[in-house]
């Protein structure tokens, strides 16, 4: 195993590497938190397709295919698919918003009424979404050094914590596409055709296997139905998707680069599903599905591809980790903390004037300490993921808590900001509330891996927002100009990007940060 560890030992480094390197290029809140906006489609979609296909997709992507067969892809190709329907319905209108964050959009569209609380829920999403992916670590060091499940989460919570801290999104960005060419190159042009040539072709594999291992809805109808509404769903309203969004340069980039990237994410989930039959074939009595990856590649491949095949492993689990922290980090300060520290700020007239010609860019005239600021955020999330991590240990009911919490609680305002103009600020809100209660609700009486608490929870909410909506107010007038302009690309009066700032004069007139 000593080539495969020099090879998993160069890569952690390279990750540190580029992290230092991301350092020099991150010198506004812009470069920091989405690449300066300008990111290109090839780089944005090997970025986007990294970050949607983490330890899950890939590890436990495997594990369904073991399980089920080739209907165990449906997980990764409800991502996909989500993908896909961001990319195409939405992404150009999400890109030309400007904004950091879900919650900036949410207050843009609804008058600054409802930021706060879709913030909390967003940063409980993405916390669990972090401590999902750090646990996963333990998995992957066991296999590879066998280390303490204590000391594997320190170890790779610390490597992604420090590039991420250094860098921002720039060291993210560059070290996922080191991770979207090694898990290209380890998982489909490697372990694919290795793993179909070791179980005898698929000719073999059908005549080993039940046909239900074939069988399209294998899994079960009612399963591929949940994952469309947690997964597909889920891809169009999370903070660690949006913020992807941010980084394209421009429309473009963002609906053919998503694209590009979804279409990759079901040949992915494919690809894993075969490689999971294949697994059953070679070793059908294996403890635990998850252990179909690690066995098959301990096993199937020769020594410095095996290490490359762990690598991309651990590239899975470190680009969706470091994406769900850096958006974590970037609600917490931009969407919580900003507004319980500024509320009487942002009542100042001297605050509220912009800094300069520049200010909201990440141009000249930004303060300096936006970017320290975010980046101490990023230390002090990490450090709490690692903890929550080392305390936790279902992986499957953490991440169902918080796709349960996501879409069930925000789906529906997002969605309907976006869609339906009659929608009001109070209807979000009541959307938000009576959807998340109703979650938790039924995930406490019925169980935290039941359909149910997603089926009720949407349905609860989207009664809520279209109730209350009708019977308040309509949003004001200036409210959905400024929010049609800004969806039509056209800047507010300063060409600032909008501010976290509670309240109508929000939508309407720039702040400085």
């Amino acid at each position: 195993m000593a080539v495969d560890y020099a090879v998993i030992v160069l890569y952690l480094a390279g990750m540190l590497a580029m992290g230092w390197w991301g350092m020099r290029r991150a010198t506004s809140k812009s470069d920091f938190l989405v690449a300066g906006r300008r990111l290109g489609p090839a780089m944005y979609s090997g970025t986007m397709a990294a970050i949607v296909l983490g330890g899950a997709s890939t590890i436990g992507g495997v594990g369904l295919g073991y399980r089920y067969g080739l209907s165990g892809a449906w997980m990764v190709f409800t991502i996909g698919l989500g993908l896909l329907a961001l990319s195409v319905f939405f992404s150009a209108r999400i890109a030309r918003l400007k904004v950091y964050t879900v919650s900036e959009m949410l207050d843009l569209r609804y008058g600054g009424s409802a930021g706060l609380i879709s913030g909390v829920v967003m940063w409980a999403y993405t916390l669990m979404l972090a401590v999902t992916s750090t646990l996963a670590y333990a998995t992957i060091f066991d296999v590879l050094f066998g280390l303490d499940r204590a000391l594997a989460i320190i170890l790779g919570g610390a490597i992604v914590v420090a590039y991420s801290t250094l860098g921002g999104m720039w060291s993210i960005t560059l070290t996922d596409m080191v991770q979207f060419v090694v898990k290209t190159i380890g998982v489909l042009l490697l372990l694919l055709p290795i793993a179909v040539i070791k179980a005898g072709g698929f000719a073999e594999m059908k005549a080993q296997l039940p046909d239900d291992y074939f069988a399209p809805l294998g899994i079960g109808g009612q399963t591929v139905f949940t994952y469309v509404l947690i997964y597909s769903f889920g891809m169009l309203i999370g903070q660690d998707i949006w913020q992807r969004v941010f980084t394209a340069r421009g429309d473009r980039v963002a609906r053919l680069g998503g694209t590009a990237a979804g279409t990759y994410c079901l040949v992915y989930a494919l690809a894993g599903a075969v490689i999971g039959t294949a697994a059953k074939v070679l070793y059908p009595h294996l403890g635990s599905p998850d252990d179909a990856f690690a066995t098959i590649v301990k096993d199937a491949l020769p020594v410095g591809v095996r290490g490359l095949v762990l690598a991309a492993a651990l590239s899975a689990v470190m680009s969706t980790s470091s994406g769900a922290l850096i958006a974590c980090a970037t609600v917490a300060n931009n969407d919580i903390w900003a507004r319980i520290r500024g509320v009487v700020r942002r009542q100042s007239p001297a605050t509220d004037a912009p800094h300069g010609p520049h200010a909201g860019h990440g141009g000249a005239g930004e303060p300096r300490d936006e970017v320290r600021g975010n980046r101490v955020f990023i230390l002090l999330m990490g450090l709490a993921v690692i903890v929550i991590a080392l305390a936790l240990n279902n992986v499957v009911e953490a991440l169902t808590v918080a796709y349960n919490l996501l879409v069930g609680g925000l789906l529906v305002p997002i969605l309907g900001g976006l869609l339906w103009k009659r929608g009001t600020g109070a209807g979000a809100l009541a959307s938000v509330a009576v959807g998340g209660l109703t979650v938790v609700g039924l995930m406490l009486s019925l169980g935290v891996l039941a359909n149910e608490p997603i089926y009720y929870g949407l349905l609860a909410s989207l009664v809520a927002y279209v109730a209350v909506s009708l019977a308040t107010r309509p949003t004001d007038a200036a409210v959905l100009d400024a929010w049609r302009a800004r969806l039509a690309g056209r800047p507010d009066a300063a060409g600032a990007e909008p501010s976290v700032a509670s309240g109508p004069s929000a939508t309407t007139s720039p702040s400085g940060r």
